[in-house]
């Protein structure tokens, strides 16, 4: 039988160990955060811009949005047609997750994955953004 000092001691060992997991999931918060809010401002929107005007001019009409937190890129065809940059604080270590979304007949697709597997978003570049977009608009485009 487990002795009561012995469940008091590692119950309060667990309880230290969460509350310094909590503090350092913030930090690591709080510094995502920041690296995207820059990575938005100076690599995301700009190259998403230069997308959608890029777009137009092939005859594929998406119209840019920047709401807070995040860039899109949605089609004029439908309101379930979009490309989209996004935090994801679920996973660990924190990253920039893209989501696709797009109609086939009745049924909608998403999809969802890393701009970049296993990059960190302040080494994120205006390169690794253009290429989860060109291969991100091929559904779109092979309609």
């Amino acid at each position: 039988m487990v002795d009561v000092a012995e469940v008091r001691k590692r119950l309060i060992h667990t309880i230290e160990r969460v509350k310094h997991d909590v503090v350092m999931r913030r930090q690591e918060t709080d510094k995502a955060t920041a690296d995207y809010e820059r990575f938005l401002e100076l690599v995301a929107v700009p190259v998403f811009r230069h997308f959608s005007q890029a777009l137009r001019s092939v005859g594929q009409n998406f119209t840019l949005f920047t709401p807070a937190g995040s860039v899109r890129l949605a089609s004029e065809r439908g309101a379930d047609d979009f490309i989209e940059l996004a935090l994801d604080q679920t996973r660990h270590p924190i990253i920039v997750i893209g989501r696709i979304s797009y109609r086939r007949g009745s049924r909608l697709v998403e999809k969802e994955r890393p701009v970049r597997e296993g990059r960190a978003i302040d080494t994120l570049t205006d390169e690794h953004v253009l290429e989860f977009l060109l291969d991100a608009i091929e559904p779109f485009v092979e309609r």
